[in-house]
C-alpha cells in the first residue's frame, strides 16, 4: 500500500522556490513576492485549493501522508489536486532511498544521498522513479525503530524536512503530546473458506481501553480487521484527544490517508473501474478523522514493521489473534 504517511507520522518539507525569469529586475522580484499564491492540498483533511497558508496548514498539519504544494495560478493548483502534473514538460523527480547509512532517509538530490551513506560500511541505497517505491524500499530495509529523513517537494513553511517515526517511542515535536495507540488485525486462514478474524487495539499494559474482539460481519479478512482496528481506536478516544496510531498495515494507513481522495472523486471506484473494497470502513474512519479535525485535534498515523521488536505492535497483534479465536 502506498502512510500513512501517510505511514507514517507526518510533517512535510518545502517546495522549490519558483524564480522570476527577470531576476535582474528588483521591481519584478518584488511584484512576484507579493503575488497571490494558491495552496493545493491533494491529500489532507479536506482536499482543495486554498488562498492562505493558514488554511493549508489547517488541512494538513498532523495528517499522515499529507500532499500539498503552492502555485502561482489556480489552474495549476487545480490540476495538482486532481492528481495531474501541472508542468508535464518538467524534469521528473528522482527519489534516492538510503536504507543503511549515517542518515537513513529518502532524498531528491543525489549529492545529499551520497553524504547520507559515505563512510558507512556496507551501505544500502537505491534510486527510484516514485516516492511510493522508495518508501517501500525503506520499509523493507530501513530502520524499524528510529526516525528517518524524508526530503519532500511540497511546501511546509520554514522547514525543509519531513520526519517519519516507527517503533514504540513517540515522535518528537508536535506528536510528543499525542496519545500513542497500537492497532492490528488478524485473520486466521485469511483468504480461505472458514477464515476468522480479530481486532486488536493496545493502549498500554492492563489498560481498560484495550480491545480484543472478533471482527463483525460475513467477510473475515485481514484487511477488514486492520481497518476496523483503526476505527475502534478512534471510537474509544475522545474527539478532543490527539492520537498517534501505530499500525503495521500499509494498506490500512494508505486507504484512510491517501487513496480515499481519488476514490471519492471516482464515485468509490478504483482505477480499473471496480467498486472499492472495504469502502464502508474507509468512509467510517474518514468521518472520525474529519470530526476530530474540525475540533482542531490531530490524528497521526505511523507505520511500523509487523512482528518486530516493537512491544506495542506485538501486544496489539496478540489482542487481535485472541479476538479472532472468540465466538462471532
Amino acid at each position: 500500500m502506498p502512510a500513512v504517511n501517510k505511514m507514517k507520522a507526518s510533517a512535510v518539507g518545502k517546495a522549490p522556490v519558483q524564480k522570476s525569469s527577470s531576476s535582474a529586475n528588483p521591481k519584478k522580484r518584488k511584484m512576484d513576492a507579493g503575488q497571490q499564491k494558491y495552496y493545493a492540498v491533494r491529500c489532507g483533511v479536506t482536499p482543495g485549493v486554498y488562498l492562505t497558508w493558514a488554511e493549508c496548514q489547517a488541512n494538513t498539519a498532523g495528517f499522515a501522508g499529507a500532499n500539498y504544494k503552492s502555485f502561482l495560478t489556480r489552474g495549476e493548483a487545480e490540476l495538482f489536486v486532481a492528481g495531474k502534473n501541472p508542468n508535464p514538460g518538467s524534469k521528473p523527480t528522482r527519489f534516492y532511498a538510503v536504507a543503511v547509512g549515517s542518515k537513513p532517509g529518502i532524498y531528491t538530490e543525489w549529492t545529499e544521498a551520497q553524504l547520507a551513506y559515505q563512510g558507512v560500511k556496507a551501505p544500502k541505497y537505491k534510486k527510484f522513479d516514485t516516492r511510493e517505491a522508495a518508501e517501500e524500499f525503506m520499509q523493507s530495509f530501513g530502520p524499524s525503530t528510529s526516525s528517518y529523513f524524508v526530503a519532500d517537494d511540497v511546501e511546509a513553511g520554514p522547514s525543509t524536512k519531513k520526519i517519519k517515526t516507527g517503533g514504540s517511542g513517540a515522535a518528537s515535536g508536535a506528536t510528543a503530546t499525542l496519545l500513542n495507540i497500537y492497532t492490528d488485525g488478524s485473520s486466521l486462514g485469511n483468504g480461505k473458506q472458514g477464515a476468522v478474524a480479530g481486532v486488536g487495539v493496545f493502549f498500554g499494559k492492563n489498560d481498560p481501553r484495550n480491545i480484543s474482539e472478533r471482527l463483525k460481519g460475513e467477510l473475515q479478512t485481514n484487511q477488514r480487521a486492520e481497518l476496523t482496528a483503526i476505527l475502534r481506536a478512534l471510537q474509544v478516544v475522545p474527539v478532543t484527544q490527539g492520537v498517534q496510531i501505530f499500525s503495521d498495515s500499509k494498506y490500512g494507513i494508505s486507504c484512510v490517508t491517501e487513496w480515499y481522495v481519488n476514490w471519492q472523486k471516482n464515485g468509490w471506484r478504483s482505477s480499473t473501474g471496480e467498486e472499492v473494497k472495504n469502502q464502508d470502513l474507509v468512509k467510517a474512519v474518514r468521518v472520525k478523522i474529519e470530526e476530530r479535525a474540525k475540533k482542531g485535534t490531530q490524528t497521526v498515523f505511523t507505520w511500523v514493521k509487523g512482528h518486530s521488536v516493537d512491544a506495542g505492535n506485538v501486544a496489539a497483534d496478540q489482542l487481535a489473534v485472541e479476538g479472532a479465536k472468540k465466538r462471532g
